[in-house]
């Protein structure tokens, strides 16, 4: 009994492995000190809507890069590297990472 339970927490260590997905979140933010005209419009806007207790609007991007397995430091450095070359306009637009874990 004790080989057998073994055997299945073999196998399901395998499978949860196997099958694990770590999603990195890259959010990309406009620089504070550059103009953010979607922010504004939507901020214009909101008042008319009856929305009244906003004060600013920053308009932004999600990514979600999804990678097979745990995420390691490599995985991280790696989406760093994505988002500075790809994803983001580091002269104007800042970004951060994130990692949300599949149970």
């Amino acid at each position: 009994m004790v080989a057998r339970a073994a055997r299945l927490t073999r196998v399901q260590h395998f499978y949860q492995e196997e099958f694990t997905v770590a999603r990195v979140i890259v959010d990309v933010m406009l620089k504070p000190e550059i103009l953010d005209p979607q922010g504004q419009a939507i901020a214009r806007a909101l008042p008319r809507l009856g929305f009244t207790s906003v004060t600013d609007v920053r308009q932004g991007k999600r990514f979600e890069l999804e990678v097979p397995g745990p995420a390691t430091e490599a995985t991280l450095a790696e989406a760093r590297k994505i988002a500075e070359t790809l994803l983001a306009n580091t002269v104007i637009e800042d970004f951060t990472l994130h990692l949300e874990q599949d149970a």
